[in-house]
């Protein structure tokens, strides 16, 4: 008997947005929905159509990770620590999968973004969540990037993985 059905391929990996994503910071949950928003839309991108809607995508994670690093600067949280060094380690990534995309791997794009689906809720549930707590604990306002109390922020200690211990 001949097997005439089409082949199946599995769905694109996708990361939903939910509460369960949330870290307790407003504008930094906002910020983080648009990064899952514009994820979700890589992936269900047509391969040969993904890199004018990555160029975005980086963009927006260049701002995304600048403002987070800002606030930690503001707030006496170092960016002089690992959740620093991972923003820096994956965009490194996304700048070098351009390059390998315009050199005919027209699947590196859908790659990268089934990766960022696997790490995004680990890194929020982490580090941003840490930084969120941080940034309540001193009361600094994100969307006004403001200090309630300038003299609760002592200057950044922190360094390697966000404590004096860590080499």
């Amino acid at each position: 008997m001949e097997n005439t059905a089409t082949p199946t391929h599995p769905a694109p990996a996708r990361l939903n947005w939910s509460p369960a994503l949330a870290v307790g910071d407003d504008h930094m949950d906002d910020t983080h929905e648009e990064f899952v928003d514009m994820l979700n839309q890589l992936l269900v991108t047509p391969q040969e159509q993904q890199l004018s809607l990555y160029h975005q995508f980086v963009e927006h994670t260049v701002e995304h990770f600048a403002q987070e690093e800002r606030w930690m600067l503001a707030t006496g949280f170092s960016a002089d620590n690992c959740h620093a060094s991972h923003h820096a380690a994956i965009l490194e990534t996304m700048h070098a999968v351009v390059d390998h995309f315009e050199k005919e791997d027209k699947e590196i794009i859908t790659r990268l973004a089934e990766a960022l689906v696997e790490w995004f809720p680990q890194h929020a549930a982490s580090m941003d969540a840490g930084l969120a707590l941080h940034l309540k604990e001193v009361g600094f306002d994100s969307r006004t990037e403001t200090l309630a109390d300038p003299g609760k922020v002592r200057p950044a200690s922190m360094s390697g993985c966000g404590s004096v211990t860590c080499s």
